[in-house]
C-alpha cells in the first residue's frame, strides 16, 4: 500500500483510545490523523489533553502529541479529515448509538469498541477469525442509514474471547452446555492500580452486566445472516460468572463443556492447533500466526506469562481434561485490551479494508 488510510479516534483520551494510539503507531495501512473527545478536551493538543492520565507502560508516540483534539460531537468536522474512525467513548448507550450513526451517515466507516450497537440487527459484531461472513449485513445497514460508504461494525465483549475461540474450533462436535467463569483484569474497567487502589489484595465477585453479555454474545457471533440481519444461534446453553481480580491486563476463563458428539482429547487438541480464519489466510498485519496456542504444562496459561502471546492477539488454552459432570474442562486466556479491545478492533478494520469495505474517501 503506497498511501495509508486516514484514521480518526473518537474517545481518544481514555484507556482504550490510548491503546488505539499506541497500536496505530507505524501501522502499515492506517495513520492517525484526527483525535476527538469531549468538549472539555477540544482545542488542546493530545499531549495536553491526557497530561497525567497516560495509562500505558509505553510512551506516548511523538506523532500524535501535537494533534489538536477535536470535539467529537462536531461530526462533519471530524469526518472530513478521515477515511475511518475507531470509537471508544464513555457515554450513555443511546448517546453512543446516535453518535456512531451520525458518523456512519456522514460516510465514515465506524469500528466500535462500544457495546451500544452489539444487538442492532444489521450491525456486524465480529471476531475476524470466527464470523467474517457477518460483514454481509453492511449492505443492508448502509441502505437503512442512507449512505454508500459509511457503516458501523463492532467488536464483542472482551472477556468472551478467552473461551469462545476454543468452543468455535470444536463446533463440529456440537457443544450443548457450557459453564464459564471469567477472572477479569482491572484494565477491563479502564483502571490501573494507581486509580483503583482498593483492588489491591482483593477480588470483587460482580461486574455489572458482564454475565448477561458473556452468555448471549457468543450466540450472536455463532448466528446466521438472514434477510440482511443477524439471527443468533439457539445453542449451546451458556451460563457464566464474571469476577474482577487484581491483575493489570488479561482475562482468564475456566470452562466446562458437554457435546452432542463427544470428541477425544486428541481430537480437541488437533482442532485447536489447526483452527484459523480469514485474518490468517489474508495475512493481515495484526493477525496472530497461531490463533490458539495450547500449553501442556499444568500451571499454564498464566495471565502474567502468556497474555502477550502473538503480540497480545493470540488466545491461550491449557489444562484440558475430562470432567466428572461435563465432558471436558479447560482454561483459556486472552489479552483484554489488545485482542479484546483496541487490537481486536484494528484487526476488524484490516479485514474490512482487505475485503473492500473501507477505501480512501
Amino acid at each position: 500500500m503506497t498511501e495509508k488510510l486516514r484514521a480518526g479516534i473518537v474517545g481518544g483520551t481514555g484507556m482504550v483510545g490510548q491503546r488505539f494510539i499506541a497500536l496505530l503507531e507505524n501501522h502499515p495501512w492506517f495513520q492517525v490523523t484526527a483525535i476527538a473527545a469531549s468538549a472539555n478536551s477540544a482545542g488542546k493538543t493530545y499531549e495536553e489533553s491526557v497530561k497525567g492520565r497516560w495509562k500505558l507502560s509505553t510512551p506516548m508516540p511523538e506523532s500524535v502529541k501535537h494533534i489538536p483534539v477535536q470535539d467529537a460531537s462536531r461530526v462533519e468536522e471530524v469526518a472530513s479529515g478521515v477515511d475511518l474512525i475507531f470509537c471508544a467513548v464513555d457515554m450513555k448507550k443511546n448517546e453512543i448509538q446516535a453518535l456512531e450513526e451520525a458518523y456512519a451517515k456522514a460516510g465514515v466507516p465506524v469500528i466500535s469498541n462500544n457495546s451500544a450497537h452489539r444487538w442492532t440487527p444489521d450491525v456486524p459484531m465480529v471476531v475476524p477469525e470466527i464470523n467474517p461472513e457477518h460483514l454481509e449485513v453492511i449492505a443492508s445497514q448502509r441502505k437503512r442509514l442512507g449512505t454508500e460508504t459509511g457503516f458501523i461494525a463492532v467488536k464483542p465483549n472482551c472477556s468472551i474471547q478467552s473461551y469462545v475461540p476454543m468452543l468455535t474450533a470444536l463446533g463440529g462436535f456440537k457443544p450443548t452446555q457450557v459453564v464459564a467463569s471469567t477472572y477479569q483484569a482491572i484494565s477491563g474497567a479502564g483502571k490501573t492500580f494507581t486509580d483503583w487502589p482498593e483492588m489491591l489484595d482483593n477480588v470483587i465477585p460482580y461486574i455489572g452486566g458482564e454475565e448477561e453479555k458473556s452468555e448471549q454474545e457468543p450466540l450472536r457471533i455463532w448466528g446466521t445472516v438472514e434477510d440482511g440481519k443477524i439471527v443468533k444461534a439457539s445453542a449451546p446453553h451458556i451460563t457464566t460468572q464474571c469476577i474482577r481480580v487484581p491483575v493489570t491486563d488479561g482475562h482468564l476463563a475456566t470452562v466446562f463443556v458437554s457435546f452432542e458428539n463427544k470428541p477425544s482429547k486428541e481430537e480437541i487438541l488437533e482442532s485447536w492447533k489447526n483452527y484459523k480464519g480469514r485474518p490468517q489466510e489474508l495475512e493481515l498485519p495484526s493477525a496472530p500466526k497461531q490463533f490458539i496456542t495450547y500449553f501442556e504444562e499444568d500451571n499454564r496459561p498464566q495471565t502474567n506469562l502468556d497474555r502477550d502471546i502473538e503480540n497480545g492477539m493470540g488466545i491461550s488454552a491449557g489444562r484440558l481434561r475430562e470432567d466428572s459432570l461435563y465432558d471436558f474442562k479447560f482454561v483459556g486466556l486472552s489479552h483484554n485490551t489488545l485482542r479484546g479491545a483496541a487490537g481486536g478492533a484494528v484487526l476488524i478494520a484490516e479485514l474490512l479494508k482487505a475485503e473492500g469495505y473501507i477505501t480512501k474517501r
